[in-house]
């Protein structure tokens, strides 16, 4: 399969790659484009035979739940049974935008979109050109991210030719992402709802709208029978192909520790990369250094990450050592999307203090 590869300026959008992109979703294939999240990997959510294929050109497990994405608000009244007074609320706030809600779904949804399930995760992305592509599509596109199962997530196009090139119908390039890491999922099926996967829609914005919001802390083994409800919360996800460790503690002495390990692993022959941040860069001594960001401004980090996750993939190196960041805010999903990427390898670091 030859893939189609076509820019597109979201101040200048070009109808004609749109409708391109529509006419390839209608017939069943595949389009990857982007979001303000990550790269999303299109299918007709409807069309069971045309989700099964994305789960063929991921390398995706098949009880790994699709996001249904629409682009206005009513659409959801036909793929949900019901939608609790809660989820109106919060559509209205953070709606088009960086946040997936699950429902109960109706039965025209099929169960090859939603991984087997009777509910189905859905999102209005602010992108747009992500809503254009949706509505010239039919208006409901399953989109996951647009990279091999596992890997770190797409926030160029690049990183999506990297992974697809052959593999699907069309990428349409619009640029870097925004924000780099996936949606918040918040399951709306059960009282208070749940956060299924943080995300840049934290849930201190989300009770400050409807009370107690509860956070799913379990982490499933891989070899679990219990499906996923939603996306990342069954397998290894966003991993590169070397090592990582997370080194957590005071930033001095996980600096330290960070250029011990690195001495120790460059002696044996190894080559080490290291993600440091704009304040802590130039205390490595050596090693592949990449900064992700700035600790003042954490979405700096988040837009940066899988693309340095990729940049290490690229030059090859054997272990990765990265700093740890706080958990307020977007920081819960960087956290949360850098410890599966570790495989939850972390070296704690205790201050005699």
């Amino acid at each position: 399969m030859k893939t189609i590869i076509k820019k597109i300026d979201k101040n200048q959008k070009d109808t004609d790659i749109i409708a391109e992109a529509g006419r390839i979703l209608k017939e069943g294939g595949l389009v990857a484009f982007p979001t303000e999240t990550v790269y999303g990997l299109g299918a007709d959510a409807l069309n069971e035979d045309a989700a099964k294929k994305i789960y063929a050109a991921k390398g995706r497990p098949s009880d790994n739940p699709l996001i249904v994405h629409i682009a206005n608000m009513e659409a959801l009244d036909k793929i949900t049974t019901s939608i609790p007074a809660a989820a109106k609320v919060v559509a209205d706030a953070y709606w088009p935008g960086p946040l997936t809600m699950i429902f109960d779904k109706s039965e025209v949804v099929p169960l090859g979109t939603t991984g087997g399930l009777n509910t189905v995760a859905v999102r209005m992305p602010s992108h747009e050109i992500a809503r254009e592509v949706i509505e010239a599509g039919g208006g409901y596109i399953a989109a996951p991210s647009a990279n091999t199962s596992g890997r770190p997530s797409p926030t160029t196009a690049q990183h999506v030719e990297e992974d697809m090139n052959g593999k699907i119908d069309m990428i349409v390039d619009g640029g870097m992402v925004d924000i780099g890491v996936e949606s918040t999922i918040l399951d709306m099926t059960v009282t208070p709802p749940m956060i299924l996967r943080p995300g840049a829609i934290t849930r201190e914005m989300l009770e400050e709208l409807i009370g107690e919001v509860s956070v799913d802390k379990t982490l499933i083994n891989p070899d679990s029978k219990k499906a996923p409800k939603a996306p990342g919360m069954k397998y290894r996800h966003y991993a590169p192909k070397a090592e990582l460790t997370i080194v957590e503690g005071a930033i001095q002495e996980v600096v330290e520790e960070i250029n011990r390990l690195t001495k120790e692993k460059m002696e044996a022959g190894c080559k080490v990369g290291i993600i440091g941040t704009e304040e802590t860069i130039g205390q490595y001594v050596a090693g592949d250094v990449k900064s992700i960001g700035t600790r003042e401004n954490e979405a700096t980090i988040a837009s940066h990450l899988y693309g340095i996750l990729r940049e290490f993939d690229n030059d090859g190196v054997d272990y990765i050592y990265s700093e740890a960041f706080a958990t307020a805010g977007i920081g819960s999903a960087i956290m949360n999307r850098l410890l599966k990427a570790a495989g939850h390898h972390v070296i704690h670091m205790e201050s005699d203090t």
